[in-house]
């Protein structure tokens, strides 16, 4: 049986930990050849070596736009050609009141979380357009789509990365470009454990906080949940997906909970002035 994608040249940034890391393996199950892009070159190169030999590591800094070039250009140099990018790098950032954030810290998070998926998708979209196909894909968050659940700046950032990605949706198309993004919810990542618990290695004890508030019993948020969405917008199975940011959060935003929800018992059939009964 046929891998669903073979064949395919994916290039994943922020792909040396959490959901990039979940990515990569899943992306390398289903037959793709990888390339992965970080600033944690150790983890980076760990990962490249465990995983098909069917992928190279690039030291690559998505604020820096000629780091994010060079990334994409050394698939092409390597592979020929890039049908996938995932823009993953992501950090939490500036985090406080809006009277107390610094501007520096604002422009430090914009810079990773929205610039540097501008950059990808600037770069890729000159690739893809001559080879008239391609699938690029953004990691926004549900602090991207409700608020109230992220720090300021990531939720403004993540709003964007929603914006940008139906816009340049509205514009690749007809290279025969797909443009999606990807919405999770908290997921057990070390990312999450320390933003949580200020310690990123606790993912054993955010998988078990995150199991107990999920809207879903006994479920966290895992990230080869985010993975398998990402796989879904990579292959063939989403040709027809286009400017859709697919939501990944148990259903929190659709105002899922694990306690009991509003009229979960029979109640009497309410009239006008407070009367009861058909």
């Amino acid at each position: 049986m046929t891998k669903r994608l073979t064949g395919k040249v994916a290039v994943v940034t922020g792909a040396a930990s959490g959901i990039g890391e979940a990515i990569v393996k899943r992306f390398d199950e289903e037959g793709a050849q990888i390339v992965m892009g970080d600033i944690q070159r150790d983890l980076g190169e760990k990962i490249s070596a465990e995983i098909s030999e069917e992928s190279i590591y690039v030291d690559c800094d998505v604020t820096q736009e000629h780091d994010v070039e060079a990334l994409l250009q050394a698939a092409v140099q390597t592979f020929g050609r890039i049908d996938v990018l995932v823009n993953n790098a992501g950090i939490v950032g500036a985090r406080g009141p809006i009277s107390e954030i610094p501007a520096e810290e604002f422009y430090a998070t914009m810079d990773v979380l929205l610039t540097g998926t501008f950059f990808g998708m600037k770069h890729a979209s000159r690739i893809m357009q001559p080879q008239g196909t391609g699938s690029i894909i953004n990691l926004a968050s549900t602090a991207g789509v409700q608020g109230g659940l992220g720090p300021h700046v990531y939720a403004a950032a993540k709003h964007a990365v929603v914006g940008l990605t139906k816009n340049v949706a509205a514009e690749l198309c007809r290279f025969g470009i797909r443009v999606n993004c990807i919405a999770p919810g908290s997921t057990a990542t070390p990312l999450v454990a320390k933003a949580h618990l200020d310690d990123h290695s606790a993912i054993e004890e955010v998988e078990y906080r995150l199991k107990k508030s999920s809207p879903i019993k006994g479920r966290p948020g895992m990230p080869i949940d985010v993975a398998n969405a990402a796989l879904y917008l990579a292959s063939e199975e989403s040709g027809n997906t286009n400017g859709h940011c697919l939501v990944v959060d148990g259903g929190l935003t659709t105002g899922s909970s694990a306690e009991d929800p509003p009229y979960s018992e029979v109640l009497p059939f309410m009239r006008e002035s407070g009367k009861t009964g058909i």
